[in-house]
């Protein structure tokens, strides 16, 4: 997998986000303070938001381009999205949830069905259950799970643990790898936990004001991030 942002440009009210990189690692972290802009960086590569200018691409395919006026929509884009809310909808089951992220035609070689994904992130027992009546964790996996079947290109993860303690973080660092190693999905990991950026990431991104000051491994950047 290789993402690129060339140039590309987003205004915010107290700066503008301003990123020219490129994302080439299984799990790449995005660290960095609350307001730096990581949730917006995102946003712009999942289409959910449209750049001031720049170009997107992943792989052989143009997500955006200011020049050409091209702009996939989200559902277009073969990328994954967890928000730091997870966004399951309370009125469904968990079956339901899932069906609901799943992409038939992905199921033709049996790493993408509802049955091997949800061995893989060991939440069977759970299909027919209320989402309502999870616990945290639980509903992390539903989460990733459902993003899963959509059988993307890339995931993208918005501090999926920032509301679950220490212990049931590192319970949870297991399945994120497991979705690296058995889906040979590629992750790009925003949060603000050094344990889970140790755990988890090749290469971490340090991102202050809407632009990277620093890039390295997860010791580098958060030796360079101390103040």
């Amino acid at each position: 997998m290789s993402l690129q942002l060339q140039h590309v440009r987003f205004a915010l009210s107290r700066f503008d986000l301003e990123i020219d990189t490129t994302f080439d690692r299984a799990i790449v972290g995005i660290f960095g303070p609350s307001g730096a802009g990581k949730t917006i960086l995102l946003e712009l590569v999942s289409g959910l938001r449209r750049p001031d200018s720049g170009t997107l691409t992943l792989d052989d395919a143009i997500l955006f381009d200011a020049n050409t006026s091209k702009n996939l929509p989200p559902r277009c884009r073969k990328i994954g999205y967890v928000p730091q809310d997870l966004a399951l909808f309370p009125h469904l089951n968990v079956r339901a949830n899932l069906i609901y992220g799943h992409r038939p035609s992905s199921a033709a070689n049996g790493l993408f069905t509802l049955e091997h994904v949800a061995a893989v992130m060991e939440i069977t027992s759970l299909l027919d259950r209320d989402v309502t009546t999870l616990s945290g964790g639980e509903q992390q996996r539903v989460a990733f799970a459902r993003a899963i079947l959509s059988a993307p290109r890339l995931l993208l993860l918005d501090e999926p643990m920032s509301s679950l303690d220490s212990r049931l973080k590192q319970r949870l660092v297991p399945f994120l790898l497991r979705i690296r190693d058995e889906f040979h999905i590629p992750l790009i990991y925003v949060t603000h936990d050094a344990g889970e950026l140790t755990s988890l990431c090749d290469e971490v991104l340090l991102l202050e004001r809407g632009r990277i000051t620093g890039r390295g491994s997860p010791a580098e950047i958060l030796s360079a991030a101390r103040p």
